[in-house]
């Protein structure tokens, strides 16, 4: 429910600044809006209010699931060209230049990517941002089958790619900035350091596997034990945890994999204590579900010494926002040409996939991050040359541009529109069945 909660919020928020766009440069423009609605409202509506000066009617919906904005003498997903016979009138859409047509289509995205900087700035200023450099991770990073394939292994330390000589391994862009890359610098644990070509198409690879390129290989401090027998065994807060069953554990996975063998049983825990030199064995309980009872420490924690803390005054955070907008703008538009692969294609994903973004436990910066990169999601998708979304339009005011001036037709646009609500429509419906089909297979 949190989930559920957290995703209609920002939605919300979202669709209600992208109809605003549409809704503000109509009105700069002398365009004539009729409806202006946030959530959907068959049937009735919670609230409706006719604005006398205006005549919009505004009014808020009991379905949220959208929301809309009507401008008049415009043929939009509504399909509606009652009145489109009649002379053009001054205050309609059809009535303006073509530039304001475009900038009145455009208003949504505009908004939308005005948000996303808006947000990234208040992170910024609010909660700043942290440091790690991935050369300080001396344990490195594991890899998946894809990792291992190109050329990476276990233990590699991230040092540096083509772009970037130093990369943080705290950003939300990290991943990104190595799969991206052409090369990749590793210092590996023979004390060398290795350059790593990878292939044009390792996007490709990584979702066609449906696994993550590298996982963090963090020391296991524990942080608490919460489990009497574990406590009477001798674990405690400080010790490390280096392997298991004789297994040296690097990740979760690894650890969870070696537990689960000995569940209801004993396991072989080799550990250090805070301040010492030799590992020891203990023969540590497991419980039924295969866990030991204990918390680790969090990796902020763990490199506290050599996290760096920036923080941003109020104008600072103004270009640290922007920065942050524009490569996920960039890297999100880079993406996208996984739409057009059949690796690609299964990925794709509806409200469910959505909602996986957002934590069970809200936390205010982990929602603006969340709906900031949604909202870049909207603008981008909304840009796409698709009759019916946003870019459509766009790209028939393009056409009429090129064409001397020279409209469409309401008929050809109406044919045009409804074969791209039918696309829209068969979209949708695969990518939420693509969700319920991921969810019956776990």
């Amino acid at each position: 429910m949190n989930t559920v909660l957290q995703l209609l919020a920002s939605l919300s928020l979202l669709v209600f600044i992208h109809e605003l766009g549409h809704f503000a440069f109509a009105r700069l423009f002398g365009a004539r809006v009729e409806r202006f609605y946030l959530f959907f409202h068959p049937w009735f509506s919670i609230f409706k209010y006719r604005s006398k000066r205006s005549g919009t009617v505004y009014g808020l919906g009991w379905l949220p699931l959208g929301g809309y904005c009507t401008i008049a003498g415009m043929i939009d997903e509504t399909l509606d060209a009652k009145g489109l016979q009649s002379t053009p009138k001054p205050d309609e859409f059809r009535s303006k230049k073509a530039y304001e047509r475009l900038l009145i289509m455009a208003g949504g995205v505009i908004f939308n990517l005005l948000l996303a900087w808006l947000i990234y700035s208040a992170i910024a200023f609010t909660w700043g941002d942290k440091y790690l450099s991935s050369s300080a991770l001396k344990r490195g990073y594991s890899f998946s089958q894809v990792g291992h394939q190109v050329g990476f292994k276990d233990g590699d330390i991230i040092l540096s790619t083509d772009s970037k000589e130093e990369l943080n391994a705290l950003s939300n862009r990290f991943v990104q900035d190595i799969y991206m890359a052409r090369e990749v610098r590793v210092l590996r644990q023979d004390g060398q350091i290795y350059t790593i070509e990878l292939p044009s198409d390792m996007l490709e690879r990584i979702v066609a596997s449906e696994e993550s390129l590298l996982s963090l290989r963090f020391p296991f401090v524990i942080d608490s034990v919460v489990k009497k027998s574990s406590l009477q065994a001798g674990l405690r807060s400080g010790q490390r945890i280096e392997q298991i069953n004789g297994v040296v554990v690097g990740r979760l996975e690894d650890m969870y994999q070696q537990l689960k063998h000995s569940r209801g049983g004993m396991a072989e825990v080799g550990l250090y204590d805070a301040e010492a030199q030799e590992m020891k064995l203990m023969q540590i309980p497991v419980d039924s579900t295969g866990l030991l009872g204990i918390s680790f420490r969090p990796l902020q924690e763990v490199y506290a010494d050599q996290i760096q803390d920036i923080r941003y005054s109020l104008l600072g955070s103004i270009p640290a926002g922007l920065s942050r907008a524009t490569s996920t703008v960039s890297n999100y538009v880079s993406s996208l040409k996984l739409l057009f692969t059949r690796e690609g294609v299964k990925q794709v994903g509806g409200l469910g996939t959505m909602g996986k973004l957002f934590p069970q436990q809200f936390d205010w910066a982990n929602f603006w991050s969340i709906t900031a990169f949604l909202s870049i999601i909207l603008a981008v998708m909304n840009l796409l040359p698709i009759p019916a979304l946003d870019g459509g339009h766009i790209l028939f005011i393009f056409i009429e541009i090129l064409r001397g001036g020279k409209k469409l037709s309401d008929r050809t646009m109406m044919r045009i529109q409804t074969v791209g609500l039918v696309i829209m429509l068969l979209l949708m419906i695969y990518a939420n069945a693509n969700d319920i089909y991921r969810y019956l297979l776990k």
